[in-house]
């Protein structure tokens, strides 16, 4: 969900047992964090510039 959502937050289940669970009251049944969202402006360039990785990807550091 984003800043701006306001309806209700759900949690869907499925039992993928053959009898029936019983969920009560007050049971711990899902987690959630709430973190703060950082709007910021953004600049749309043509292209970007050359860096010491490039294009490498995940471990191209060489660490």
């Amino acid at each position: 969900m984003d800043a701006g959502y306001r309806g209700e937050v759900q949690v869907l289940l499925i039992n993928l047992r053959n009898e029936p669970y019983k969920i009560s009251r007050g049971d711990k049944i899902a987690q959630m964090l709430i973190l703060p969202v950082n709007l910021i402006p953004t600049t749309e360039v043509k292209e970007l510039s050359d860096t010491v990785r490039s294009s490498g990807g995940f471990g191209s550091t060489g660490r």
